[in-house]
C-alpha cells in the first residue's frame, strides 16, 4: 500500500493551554512595527536595522537581551496578499518551514485565526518518502487552541493526503494502490466500500473503464464508497483516477509524460474531500466513485477510430485515445446519476485547454446551478483555493457529433477543448439536481506560502467550505 504522511499533519501543532515558553508571532501590517505595542524601543531599533517595515512575506526573529528569540515579526502588507488569493493570514504558511524548531503562538488579533493556523500546517508539508536522508524530525509547531482544532487538523490531514497521492510516482501508485488508500479511509470512518476489478468491469457493465485500462497489466477498477445516514442530502464525488497516462496509441511526446503521475489528481481530490466530509461529519449521504486505470500502450490497447459501448448505452467513437479520462468518467457518472443524488461533483485533470485558458493556479469550474456559480468562486478565492467558472455552452455540443456513433470523445479542433470535454461529461448526467465539474491542474509549479512545488488537490477545500455552509445552515 502507498505510504502517506497525511496522518502526521497534527505534528505541526502543539495542543493544550498556552505555555510561557511559547514564542509569540506578531503579524505586522503596512503601518509598520510601530503599531505593535509589544515591541520595546530596543526591539524597534532592531527591526529598523533589519529594514523591516511590515511588507508582505518577510519575517524577522526579534532577540531579547540574552540574544535568544523573544518573538517573531511577520509582515502581512495590506492584509489582502494571500497567494494565490485571499487574506494575508494565508501567508502564515511561510513560517512553519522557515522558523527554528520551537513552539510558537500567534499573538496578534486576527480576523481569521483558523485560516492562519491551517495555512501554517499546509505550508509545513514536505514529501520525503524517497529521500535517503530524511529531514530532522524537530520542527516549528504552532500552539493551537481548542476552538476549531479538530476541523483544522482534519483539513490539513486531507490536503496532505491528496498531495501524497499525487506526488507518489506511478511505480507505487497503481489502481490497486488507490483502492488501498480508499479502503483505509473507509475503515477509518466506518464507510462501506466495494471494488470492481478487471474483466468483472465488463460483467457489471463498465465497458469504457475496462477499455481504457485493458492494455495495462495493472488491472483497472471502479471504487465505490458510501457513508452517512440514509435520507440525508445525497452528495456524490467522482474522481478521475488515471494512474499514468501515456496517451495510449495517440502517444504523448516524452516531455508531456513527465507529470502524468498526476493524472489521478481528480481521484486524490475526491478522496481528500471525502476525508474532510467524513472527518467533520457533515450531515449528508456521501458517495465516492473513482474509476481508476492506467492508459498504456500495448497490443490490447483501444484504438483511434474504435467505437466503444458505454454503461449508459451511448456508443462512443474514439477520436483520440489521449482523451481517456472522460471515458472512464462517463461510466462512473452513469452509475452516480442513477442514484439521483442532490449533487454530483466531478474532479479531473482533464484538459490542457483549461490550463491554456486559466493557467495552473486557477481550475476551471462548470455547473448547471446558478446559485453555486454565483457563490462558490468568491468563497473559494477568500480561502486561497480559487477557481473560475467557464460555460457549459450547449452551442458546442454539435462538435461532439459522430457520423457513425452516438458521440465522439473529442472535437478535433484547437478551440474550446475544456468546454467540449465538460459537455461530454454532462451527456451522462440527467437525474442529479446539481452537476459541477472541476477541470484541475493538480500541481503547484513552484513553492508558494500554502505548500511546496508538487501535487495539490485543488478545489477540495473550496467545495468543503461550500458544503459545510449548505449543510449546517
Amino acid at each position: 500500500m502507498v505510504e502517506t504522511t497525511a496522518w502526521s499533519a497534527a505534528e505541526t501543532f502543539a495542543l493544550g493551554a498556552p505555555e510561557a515558553s511559547d514564542i509569540p508571532i506578531h503579524f505586522v501590517g503596512s503601518d509598520g512595527p510601530e503599531a505593535i505595542g509589544e515591541f520595546d524601543a530596543a526591539q524597534r531599533a532592531w527591526l529598523a536595522a533589519q529594514n523591516f517595515s511590515g511588507s508582505a512575506k518577510r519575517s524577522v526573529l526579534v532577540p531579547n537581551t540574552e540574544g535568544k528569540i523573544s518573538s517573531v515579526a511577520f509582515g502581512v502588507g495590506n492584509g489582502q496578499q494571500g497567494e494565490p488569493s485571499g487574506p494575508s493570514e494565508l501567508l502564515a504558511g511561510l513560517l512553519s518551514a522557515a522558523l527554528p524548531a520551537s513552539t510558537y503562538r500567534i499573538a496578534s488579533e486576527l480576523q481569521q485565526p483558523e485560516l492562519a493556523a491551517l495555512a501554517w500546517a499546509l505550508g509545513g508539508y514536505s514529501f520525503s518518502r524517497y529521500l535517503y536522508k530524511e529531514k530532522n524530525g524537530a520542527r516549528a509547531r504552532l500552539r493551537l487552541g481548542t476552538s476549531g482544532a479538530d476541523r483544522i487538523i482534519n483539513t490539513a490531514e486531507a490536503i496532505w493526503l491528496g498531495r501524497d497521492l499525487i506526488n507518489t510516482p506511478a511505480s507505487d501508485m497503481a489502481p490497486a494502490d488507490l483502492e488501498a488508500v480508499a479502503r483505509v479511509l473507509a475503515d477509518r470512518h466506518g464507510a462501506d466500500i466495494s471494488v470492481t476489478i478487471g474483466d468483472d468491469l465488463l460483467a457489471k457493465n463498465f465497458p469504457l473503464i475496462h477499455a481504457v485500462g485493458r492494455a495495462s497489466p495493472r488491472q483497472p477498477r471502479l471504487i465505490d464508497m458510501s457513508w452517512g445516514p440514509l435520507g440525508a442530502p445525497k452528495i456524490t464525488l467522482v474522481g478521475k483516477g488515471i494512474s499514468f497516462d501515456t496517451g495510449g496509441l495517440d502517444i504523448k511526446p516524452a516531455s508531456a509524460m513527465l507529470l502524468m503521475k498526476k493524472d489521478m489528481g481528480g481521484a486524490a481530490t475526491a478522496l481528500a474531500l471525502a476525508h474532510m466530509i467524513m472527518g467533520q461529519r457533515l450531515n449528508c449521504r456521501l458517495r465516492v466513485i473513482i474509476p481508476t486505470a492506467e492508459n498504456s500502450v500495448g497490443g490490447d490497447a483501444f484504438r483511434p477510430g474504435d467505437i466503444l459501448a458505454s454503461r449508459l448505452g451511448l456508443s462512443v467513437e474514439i477520436g483520440n485515445t489521449d482523451a481517456e479520462g472522460r471515458l472512464v468518467l462517463a461510466d462512473a457518472l452513469t452509475l452516480a446519476d442513477a442514484d439521483e443524488p442532490d449533487s454530483i461533483f466531478v474532479f479531473a485533470t482533464l484538459t490542457g485547454a483549461a490550463r491554456s485558458a486559466l493557467g495552473p493556479d486557477l481550475p476551471a469550474f462548470f455547473t448547471n446551478d446558478e446559485a453555486l456559480a454565483r457563490n462558490l468562486p468568491p468563497l473559494a478565492a477568500s480561502i486561497g483555493d480559487p477557481l473560475w467558472q467557464m460555460p457549459l455552452w450547449d452551442g458546442y455540443r454539435r462538435h461532439l457529433d459522430s457520423d457513425i456513433a452516438d458521440i465522439n470523445n473529442v472535437w478535433e479542433s484547437p478551440f474550446a477543448g475544456a468546454i467540449t470535454a465538460a459537455l461530454f461529461l454532462k451527456r451522462f448526467v440527467s437525474k442529479a439536481r446539481r452537476f459541477a465539474h472541476f477541470d484541475l491542474y493538480g500541481w503547484r509549479p513552484a513553492a508558494r506560502p500554502l505548500g511546496p512545488k508538487g501535487g495539490e488537490p485543488q478545489t477540495a477545500r473550496a467545495v468543503m467550505e461550500q458544503l459545510r455552509q449548505e449543510l449546517t445552515s
